[in-house]
């Protein structure tokens, strides 16, 4: 069969200024935020609690960070942890890892105890950046780890004041030596250390969400995220310190870091927002700092939709949305779009071992609402059957593979089978069941592991929650496979729902919502199961966690 994806049918829809292919730099991200700071040194780099801090303060303070790491003896390659929220020392330490060729790998605060001795374990860290203010969730099993060495952020660090409190008393644990963060940025020197390294060398290694077994630690080298962020600049047609940046992602996830190193690469001010389940306090940061760009899941914007203070902001300013980690049903884009102006929501596709973008709206040409988007430039797709991996026709659904040099090449840490699995002649096969139209425009059907089995049928439940969401009354809604009691090994379709504000969960309103399905969709698909939720169960960024949603609704 003619393979219908090797023509690239998606780079007749480009914008004009974007070239099917680019030229890479070799460079250490180190070394292109160099270039850029002394273009930008004395414009914003981080707004945090209403205080800017600079670029050339953020560049001094992670210089005498860098030094700090090589004067306890860590050399390039050695990994160290960050186990913050999004706070200036986060921005700090990302700079003054890389200055020395250490390898970042970001630890969510919202990790058990197992879940961080695990993750410090896995990655081989003999550093960690903590907060104090969650420091009783990391005391209990540090001492299970190789860590050695923590610098300690205070809750109360960067807050603008006339007067800092000094800092508190810090704890003492046997063979661990503990020092006050803000002690580092003030007392070490000043000039950035020299360093030589390969730029294939490892920049990242950032933990996925574990979904099918142990989180699995992808390492993505400085090449990875040099040539990611050429790709993203070109792509959104973006001038060097021209704009601001909010984004409620959190730095340990990879959306939130790609976002955050490509922001200080280009010398952009950012935003930090510490909390983003604070939908308010989002709201009061945006009124304030006006930003012209917002990059967001889609849980977080359709919340924010529901705010009247949201709907009053004036977004004349706002250039473009960005939209990723989650499916963004139509209904709900159409209503952001009411209030910030249509045309400005750019969905976008990506992962973890892909730096994270592989496809994404035009930020000028046409627009789909629901599509996943186009390839990056030097990005190959191509949609394959999940179990023969043989092509698929044009139009059919399959499982994404994909090339490009965002592309991870250096594999999970340690889990070679699952690098095997995932990696093969430089493609990626990412797990995501796509379809893509006439115009080479992709469509996101599902996760592989998300698609639920009725008796040999397959339901593609992200097609399935897009129908419900566009039932009038339905805010949001959710749907997984869970067992069918009657039938070994088939599964039943289940479907949660959060409704709109002011409809009443009764059996009058699940009928309504069953028989709009059933009017739209084979008798297969129909959901067995419904269930009112006020809210759905949802990761650090927002993400739906369906695999705790399928054991809520087995019950």
């Amino acid at each position: 069969m003619e393979n219908p994806y090797s023509g690239k049918p998606w780079l007749k829809h480009y914008d004009k200024h974007v070239p099917e292919k680019l030229k890479y730099p070799k460079k250490l991200y180190s070394e292109v935020f160099r270039e850029t700071m002394g273009k930008v040194k004395d414009r914003v780099a981080v707004y945090y609690a209403g205080a800017p801090i600079t670029f050339a303060e953020l560049d001094t303070m992670s210089n005498r960070f860098a030094n700090f790491l090589r004067e306890k003896g860590l050399k390039p390659g050695d990994v160290v942890g960050v186990h913050l929220p999004n706070v200036p020392a986060y921005y700090i330490s990302i700079l003054g890892i890389l200055k020395v060729g250490c390898v970042l790998t970001g630890v969510s605060p919202l990790l058990t105890q197992r879940e961080l001795e695990y993750q410090l374990n896995d990655s081989g860290a003999r550093t960690l950046v903590a907060m104090d203010l969650l420091w009783g969730n990391v005391s209990p099993i540090i001492a299970n780890t190789g860590v050695k060495l923590v610098a300690m952020v205070g809750i109360a660090d960067f807050l603008p004041t006339d007067k800092p409190s000094a800092p508190g008393a810090l704890p003492s644990l046997p063979g661990i030596n503990i020092e006050h963060y803000m002690d580092i940025v003030k007392n070490y020197p000043a000039t950035q250390p020299e360093l030589r390294m390969d730029p294939g060398a490892s920049c990242l290694m950032q933990y996925t969400g574990g979904t099918t077994g142990p989180s699995k630690g992808a390492t993505l080298t400085h090449n990875n995220m040099v040539h990611h962020i050429l790709q993203i600049t070109t792509w959104v047609d973006i001038e060097m310190g021209s704009t601001t940046v909010l984004s409620a992602f959190p730095l340990f996830h990879q959306a939130g870091l790609a976002l955050g190193m490509w922001s200080m690469a280009l010398g952009l001010a950012q935003v930090a927002v510490a909390n983003p389940r604070d939908i308010a306090g989002v709201i009061n940061l945006i009124k304030a700092h006006k930003p012209t760009i917002l990059v967001n899941v889609p849980t977080i914007y359709v919340e924010l939709s529901r705010q009247p203070a949201f709907k009053e902001i004036d977004f004349s300013n706002l250039d473009w949305c960005l939209s990723g980690a989650a499916p963004f049903p139509p209904e709900n884009i159409k209503e952001l779009e009411s209030i910030v102006g249509k045309g400005k929501i750019i969905e976008v596709l990506g992962m973890t071992e892909t730096s994270p973008i592989t496809t994404a709206l035009p930020r000028y040409g046409m627009k789909k609402a629901g599509s996943i988007g186009i390839p990056l430039c030097d990005t190959e797709i191509k949609v394959v059957d999940p179990v023969t991996k043989e092509i698929v026709p044009q139009g059919e659904s399959g499982e994404l593979v994909a090339r490009g040099p965002q592309v991870f090449t250096k594999g999970y840490h340690n889990k070679p089978e699952e690098t095997a699995n995932t990696l093969r002649d430089g493609w990626i096969y990412t797990g995501d069941i796509v379809r893509m139209d006439e115009d080479g425009y992709f469509w996101m059907v599902d996760r592989l592991k998300d698609m639920v089995n009725v008796s040999g049928f397959k339901v593609f439940t992200r097609e399935l929650d897009d129908i419900i969401a566009a039932h009038p009354d339905v805010a949001m809604a959710a749907t997984v496979g869970i067992p069918d009691p009657n039938r070994p090994g088939s599964e039943l379709v289940a479907t949660a729902v959060v409704l709109k504000p002011g409809i009443e969960k009764s059996a009058t309103t699940s009928a309504s919502i069953i028989e709009f399905v059933k009017v739209r969709e084979a008798a297969y698909k129909i959901p067995k199961k419904l269930v009112f939720m006020d809210q759905l169960p949802t990761s650090s960024v927002g993400k739906v966690l369906k695999r705790e949603l399928r054991d809520i609704l087995q019950k």
